[in-house]
């Protein structure tokens, strides 16, 4: 019974590391796209519903990823020889 519970705990952990990184690769996606949109030398340097639509799509494109290699390095067991 102990085992279960350190089980659920870690796991718990686990999720909650995900989702913060989840999160954070979201914003950063987001306000990379942001400033791309803002600084980048000759587009108009306006933020404007078109900039903001195709940084909630950046970031959700760096959540999706950051999502998908985070499944892939925990489901992958080391080989022992």
């Amino acid at each position: 019974m102990v085992a279960q519970q350190q089980g659920q705990e870690s796991d718990q952990a686990r999720d909650s590391q995900r989702r913060r990184a989840t999160i954070a690769a979201f914003l950063a996606g987001f306000f990379a796209a942001l400033a791309f949109f803002a600084f980048f030398p000759g587009l108009p340097h306006v933020i404007d519903w078109g900039a903001v639509l195709a940084s909630l799509a950046v970031g959700t494109l760096a959540q999706w990823g950051c999502r998908s290699w985070m499944r892939r390095t925990t489901t992958k067991k080391p080989q022992r020889m």
